[in-house]
Order: C-alpha cells, then structure tokens, then sequence
C-alpha cells in the first residue's frame, strides 16, 4: 500500500485546537537528552518547545529531542533565538514542527517569519531532501511541502507594546496560526512589571482574543503558570494554548517541597 506524506506527519496541536480542546505545553530548557520526550508523554503534556531564547541547547540537540518528539505524537516546537531565515529553515528540517518567535513588533516582521517557515508557494523555505517528518522517505517536492506547511504552525510571540498596537495587522496575516502572549515582557512593556492583574493585562488578552477570533486564528498564554486562576480566566475568554513552566521549574518546586517534607519527618 502506497504511504503518502500528509499520513506520515502529524501535529496533535493543530488538531486539538481545530476541536477548541486546550492544548498544554511544557518549555524545555535544562534537559538536554530525549528522555524529557517521554517525561512530557507521562505527565500528559501535548507538545513542549525548546527554548533557544533563554537557553544554551544546540541545534543537533533540539533536533534529537524532537525528532523523539514526533515518534511519540508530541508536538515539538522550538521558540527561536533570532529570527533569521537559515537559522528557523534549519530548526524545522531538523524536526520541529512549529516555530514560537519572539520579538516581533510588526505585521512585516510575521510575514518574514512565516515566508521562513512556509515551503512555496505560503513562503521561501527552502527543499533541502529527505525530512524526519517523512521518517526520511523520498517523496516529490511539491507532496513534502504540501504536507509539511499543513502541519507547522507559526506561533508570534505578543510582549512588547508594539506588538499589542499591531495585532489585528499581525492576526490577519495568512500562514499566522497562534498568537502567544508572553506576560511577564508585556508587563514589562507596559510600565506594570510584575502586576499580572492589572487591568492593562486583562485588556491586552480581550485584545488579542477578539483579533484572533476576527482573523481565525488561536490565542496562548504564557508567563502566567503561578497564577492559575487568572489563567483560567483567559481559557474562558478563549485562549486554547497553555504553556505551564519550564522543566527547570518543575524540577526546583518538587525538589523543593520533598526537601521541605523530609526535613519536618
């Protein structure tokens, strides 16, 4: 039986969303060998994204996990250290299935992402042979690319003042698919460090959610994992994409708290 390659690449995220089930995410930013996959897997996490912003993982070690990733029908995303062609080309051929970029304070700036991300004719990336999406198989260019922009996602990270002015622009630009508010650097942005409950915030996630909703596109939360009832708020209001901390994070609290037991025996 022939395998076509729409049947071989899969992101549980896009399709979660497409259902307005809530997907959670984990951000990976210590461990740096494909057990985190299964760890993910076992506590019941549908995708997790390495962060190569605020970490020192390499390329060849982002591509190991999520190629592990795949295999395991976790969606594996990478959020960018820059947002340079090659360097976001290279991070999905070696895997990935979506990109989370931040800094972005412009439709301009979406569009170029997204021409990155985005084999012809949605973008500019680049055929460069077989992919671990296909399981390495060899199939016609234009069968890959079809199947490949179907299932990356685009994720523009919302944090600056800037980016909250420009949202609608940035919304309505095809091949977008989430818009992931960082809370903690829009906070900052907006004069109220550390204030998550400020009213400027609350506006800010309606903002985002009514471009969302105008433009089909889906809204994540970030930042916010100490405060669980503000996010709740949020999924209320339609947000559908949660990122609840880091590995480092969980690793501290529960090492933390077994201490903190061990010591009152």
């Amino acid at each position: 039986m022939k395998v076509a390659a729409k049947d071989l690449v899969r992101n549980v995220v896009k399709e979660k969303l497409a259902r307005d089930e809530v997907t959670l995410s984990m951000t990976v930013r210590l461990v740096r060998t494909t057990e985190i996959v299964t760890i993910a897997k076992t506590a019941g996490f549908d995708t997790f994204y390495i962060d190569l912003e605020h970490s020192t993982l390499s390329l060849e070690t982002t591509a190991q996990i999520c190629m592990a990733a795949m295999n395991a029908d976790i969606a594996p995303f990478v959020r960018l250290p820059n947002l340079a062609p090659d360097v976001i080309a290279r991070i999905l051929d070696g895997g990935a299935l979506g990109v989370i970029a931040p800094h972005v304070e412009s439709a301009e700036q979406a569009r170029q992402v997204v021409r990155a991300a985005k084999f012809p004719p949605h973008g500019e990336r680049s055929h460069g042979g077989v992919l671990p999406h296909m399981g390495f198989r060899s199939f016609p260019s234009s069968e890959v690319g079809e199947a490949v922009n179907d299932a990356t996602m685009v994720v523009i990270m919302i944090e600056t003042r800037e980016a909250l002015a420009a949202i609608d622009e940035i919304a309505a630009i095809q091949g977008v698919d989430l818009l992931f508010i960082g809370t903690n650097d829009l906070c900052a942005s907006l004069g109220i460090e550390g204030q998550f409950e400020h009213e400027m915030i609350r506006e800010a996630y309606a903002k985002a959610m009514a471009a969302c909703r105008k433009h089909g596109k889906h809204l994540g939360v970030g930042g916010l994992n100490a405060h669980p009832k503000l996010v709740a708020q949020f999924v209320e209001m339609g947000a559908r994409y949660i990122s609840t901390g880091t590995d480092i994070s969980f690793l501290v609290s529960a090492a933390s708290a077994k201490a903190a037991v061990m010591r009152d025996l």
